[in-house]
């Protein structure tokens, strides 16, 4: 008697769960892009009303809802519009730290990128997106190390 009780138990239990994750996550409608460096300068929050775009680690967020921050004329706004790992690494706006590169980054600057990757921008704003370069090898053949359906916000691996 005990057994079927705790079996009931579990199964209503399960239920709500299922259900609670059902009613809480809404999978994203839209297809993930792919960013050339051309495309991304677009969003670079110098048009009004346009969306506000910037890649860390080689993933585009829509940081839009930042305006404050990295809209035309805010205190971060040289970090939109482009991939700036090394300067969010670095925590630096000088415009030679503007890149994707991470050749010479301490350690402790690549756990502050892995920290704030993590806990601000993945946290806070939608990944609408992905460079090239982290897709692509430099002579633009698809990179074999990249796994869509290990990265942030994809459903499926033929997404895009």
């Amino acid at each position: 008697m005990a057994t079927a009780r705790l079996c009931v138990l579990v199964v209503v239990l399960s239920a709500t769960a299922a259900e609670d994750f059902t009613l809480k996550y809404k999978p994203s409608t839209k297809p993930v892009r792919l960013f050339t460096e051309e495309e991304l300068e677009r969003y670079d929050g110098s048009v009004e009303g346009h969306p506000i775009y910037m890649a860390v680690k080689g993933v585009v967020f829509d940081v839009t809802k930042g305006k404050e921050f990295y809209g035309k004329g805010a205190a971060y706004n040289a970090l939109v519009g482009k991939d700036s790992t090394r300067a969010v690494a670095k925590m630096s706006l000088d415009p030679a730290d503007l890149t994707s590169d991470t050749t010479g980054l301490t350690d402790e600057q690549l756990e502050s990128l892995d920290s704030i990757f993590e806990e601000t921008y993945k946290t806070k704003y939608p990944i609408v997106g992905y460079t090239a370069s982290r897709i692509l090898t430099g002579d633009g053949s698809p990179d074999a190390a990249f796994t869509p359906e290990d990265q942030p916000h994809f459903q499926i691996k033929d997404e895009f």
